[in-house]
């Protein structure tokens, strides 16, 4: 309703414009699912850096491909990962007691083996009942130390060990607890034994922490952890997932994942609008391997059939192994490559190819096998990307296509690159658009929704997204009566069209030379 005016003057009214912004999705936020040393299981857990990783899942270890996956992929210009850490059903979390205090380990490995738990009394005045003191816990591998004051085991205390723990500690859980405080492990009082080190005086925990055996598909993609969300599905719980990468389960020749696996990730990415990036079978030795005999990829061993939504690398990296004094070792590809992805995004934007002269390997020292322009051309035909080496430039990605990419399936989606920038504008689009949602269903709102979304396309191609010289000839957004009948407004539908003309890769640069005769002009 417009204001009432009664005195005679000069009135300021602010007007909307009708356009709201639609900012960008990120696009290379890249899951990674497998088997770690420490921390939370079947959580996906933010980490920006592999300090952080370190911190949290214990760094390097030869029983966890995962944790060298995520340290090529930083070392090759990743930002963002999310872990999610599985375990075999066997594991356990270590135990430890404070005289009547229980505790066990926040999460179940081996690595729980080395916490230290201490107890004091130089805590406040108590009033009533409070049974007061001071739990410090440290993990004596990291030196990560954690101290609480004035905590209590009466129930119903606001400071309860319980509640405390749960809410604060990285390191352990409360288990039980007699109804008196438990007594002091140590004298904090005498001479080097500050209560804040722990250690002297400090108890250890129980040596009873169990990593579980090797991981396998039932940890990761089992259908019955859907529900739960648990293993792939822990990533339901986040708000987006751009690449996910799923490391194989040992570092041996048969520690692949298995078809299901797979199978289960090229469906989960196509649910969330992500983008796989599939690890090659440590089994194959020749490209040949790929296209013909038991471990082909179109045969059931594979089980991953033609997908715009993934991408897959050959052949495996060769990198030097810390734990190994430096030694070469082989590793599977998808972590540096997915790093390389997201550098790529920073760099030049979700619409250049993660592929070229540019796309280096960072920190791998040479590839498990060289191929040759034949090899490549048999490969690149069938959708695969090969990694390949060159005098001065070095190990490069050198192929853009998806699996959709086979050269007979003639696929609108053959390259990673035209893929992932139409999952952006969905994702971005979709995002931005929530506002829609109960507005009146007619032509102010189309009105709305092609300058909103138009806004978003302008933006994209100024950036260099679409081919064309002009926004008519690079993309169009349509919501009008053509595209919204009065059968959809009766029905409550709106529908947009958006359209936009893709850059693909220039995969064969042709150079034709021509020799002419010159006359000689005396």
């Amino acid at each position: 309703m417009p204001p009432k005016y009664s005195a005679p003057g000069v009135y300021v009214e602010e007007m909307s414009s009708g356009v709201r912004t639609i900012t960008g999705v990120p696009t290379s936020i890249t899951a990674f699912v497998g088997a770690a040393l420490r921390g939370p299981v079947d959580l996906a857990v933010r980490v920006q850096g592999f300090a952080e990783f370190h911190r949290t899942f214990g760094g390097l270890a030869r029983s966890c491909p995962m944790s060298y996956a995520v340290n090529q992929f930083f070392q090759n210009g990743g930002a963002d990962a999310l872990i999610v850490r599985v375990v075999e059903r066997t594991a356990a979390a270590a135990t430890g007691a404070a005289d009547t205090l229980e505790l066990s380990a926040s999460s179940p490995g081996v690595w729980g083996d080395e916490l230290r738990v201490r107890v004091d009394h130089d805590t406040r005045p108590m009033v009533g009942m409070e049974e007061l003191f001071n739990l410090t816990i440290r993990d004596a591998e990291t030196l990560v130390t954690e101290r609480y004051l004035d905590v209590s085991v009466v129930p119903g205390h606001s400071r309860h060990i319980e509640t405390v723990l749960t809410r604060k500690s990285a390191l352990v859980r409360f288990v039980s607890a007699a109804a008196t405080r438990p007594g002091v492990t140590s004298d904090p009082t005498m001479p080097g034994n500050d209560p804040m080190t722990v250690t002297p005086g400090s108890i250890s925990f129980t040596a009873n922490g169990n990593d579980g055996a090797t991981i396998d598909d039932s940890e990761i993609s089992d259908p019955s952890l859907e529900l739960s969300q648990r293993g792939l599905w822990a990533l339901e719980r986040e708000s987006i997932v751009n690449l996910l990468v799923i490391p194989p389960f040992t570092l041996n020749d048969d520690g692949d994942i298995g078809a299901q696996t797979r199978a289960a990730a090229a469906a989960y990415c196509k649910k969330r609008r992500a983008f796989y990036i599939a690890d090659p079978l440590a089994v194959w030795d020749a490209p040949s391997d790929l296209y013909t005999g038991a471990n082909s990829i179109d045969l059931g061993l594979w089980g991953l059939s033609p997908t715009e939504n993934a991408a897959l690398y050959f052949p495996r990296l060769i990198a030097p192994d810390p734990l190994q004094d430096g030694n070469p070792a082989e590793f599977a590809p998808g972590g540096a490559v997915a790093g390389i992805y997201s550098r790529t995004d920073r760099e030049r934007g979700v619409w250049k190819s993660p592929a070229g002269r540019n796309a280096t390997l960072l920190g791998v020292s040479g590839l498990a096998m060289t191929l040759t322009d034949v090899d490549n051309g048999q490969l690149n035909r069938r959708g695969v990307n090969s990694l390949r080496a060159f005098p001065a430039t070095g190990r490069v990605v050198w192929g853009a296509r998806t699996l959709r990419g086979v050269d007979s399936l003639a696929s609108k989606w053959k390259y990673v690159a035209v893929r992932r920038l139409a999952l952006c504008i969905e994702e971005s689009v979709i995002r931005g658009t929530q506002w829609v949602v109960f507005e009146p269903n007619d032509e102010p709102l189309w009105a709305q929704l092609r300058l909103t979304i138009g806004a978003f396309m302008q933006t994209l191609f100024r950036q260099g997204a679409f081919q064309g010289t002009s926004p008519r000839d690079a993309y169009f957004v349509r919501c009008d009566r053509q595209t919204t009948t009065p059968a959809d407004t009766a029905a409550g539908v709106v529908n947009i069209m958006v359209g936009f003309a893709t850059l693909k890769p220039a995969e064969f640069l042709v150079i034709e030379i021509q020799q002419r005769a010159v006359p000689v002009v005396v």
